[in-house]
């Protein structure tokens, strides 16, 4: 089998290797696809919280080729989706109700790749059987989406709540889709006409091309009523200049929510006068949750979102660094890496 492995930033090769063979309680899945990720691009070009060398990618979907001793969910031949992630249920965080928090969350990198084991952990709880009318690229959608749907159940959104998704990329584009079916009126931030077109579609109201308006800030609140500036303000880029114009465009007693990962290392100062005096809510969020990964997939099975929603083009996985490259410049939602090429 064929598979991608990241060495550093800017570093992937290509190698081949022995199909895994699944323990008790894991299964092996033959990928059929998987899709690029903001987050592939950050750890491409700048690395991740794990020493390398490390399998790469994390969205893809599948077909069973092999089962371990003492699964009966699934059979060899069943189309399915693994997340990436399951927690442990056991330690503090999972106790107490914050599964993204878990101190020994199981994770399963090496989407990139003809073939990947799944964990017994995720098998249990993250694996899914795709309905016939799914299509993979759909399905690899499910992890995400998922984050999307955990950062809009924190949300204090209510009927003609106006909010402000601040980058158009995919989970941008999720939440926007995710706001306007709770209701809300919703303005989109991007700096290229590609994805705020795709904003539109995905049911914005209002969108702004940051770099043909002289305050981003300002533009934002003059689409509010008296100026006063959105309820919630989305922060889905990952830069800190992003988080403080989140910060600026909330009215009084608003909630902001910083999704965008930073570069580690990064801070944000706060205007304590500001944050005490209007009362504002800035509240930081992780990943996602099981019962998160499960709301996402019965969304994705009601055609909320579909793969071609989201996928620009395809490539061999061979060409995986030229998806990622081409990701990165921002005039595409997603690549999509199919096994077949």
């Amino acid at each position: 089998m064929k598979s991608i492995v990241y060495h550093g930033p800017e570093q992937i090769e290509l190698i081949e290797h022995e199909i895994p063979i699944p323990g008790p309680g894991e299964i092996v899945v033959q990928n059929k696809v998987a899709l690029t990720c903001g987050t592939d691009v950050k750890i491409y070009k700048r690395g991740y919280i794990w020493d390398p060398p490390f399998a790469f990618g994390h969205e893809a979907s599948g077909v069973v080729s092999e089962i371990g001793e003492g699964v009966e969910k699934f059979a060899v031949g069943d189309r399915v989706f693994a997340h990436n992630t399951a927690p442990c249920n056991s330690c503090y965080y999972c106790k107490s109700g914050l599964h993204s928090l878990c101190e020994n969350l199981t994770f399963n990198m090496g989407a990139f790749a003809e073939y990947q084991k799944i964990p017994r952990e995720i098998v249990v709880q993250n694996t899914y059987l795709l309905p016939d009318a799914m299509s993979h690229e759909t399905a690899a959608l499910t992890e995400p989406f998922s984050c999307a749907v955990y950062g809009t159940d924190l949300l204090p959104i209510e009927m003609g709540s106006k909010v402000c998704v601040n980058g158009c990329g995919p989970l941008g584009l999720m939440f926007i889709r995710l706001c306007t079916l709770r209701g809300a009126e919703v303005i989109a931030c991007d700096m290229t006409e590609e994805r705020l077109e795709k904003a539109r579609k995905m049911g914005a109201k209002h969108v702004i091309h940051v770099s043909e308006v002289e305050d981003q800030v300002d533009s934002v609140r003059a689409l509010t009523p008296d100026g006063r500036g959105v309820d919630i303000a989305i922060e889905a880029v990952g830069l800190p200049s992003v988080w403080d114009l989140s910060i600026q465009m909330v009215r009084k007693g608003g909630f902001v929510l910083c999704f965008g990962g930073t570069k580690k290392g990064s801070t944000v100062t706060l205007d304590t006068t500001k944050l005490h005096y209007e009362q504002l809510t800035v509240k930081g969020i992780f990943h996602t949750t099981p019962r998160h990964v499960m709301q996402a997939f019965e969304m994705l099975k009601m055609g909320v979102l579909s793969g071609e929603d989201f996928i620009d083009h395809s490539y061999g996985i061979a060409e995986t660094e030229e998806a990622l490259i081409e990701h990165s410049k921002g005039h595409v939602i997603k690549n999509c890496i199919r096994f077949d090429q």
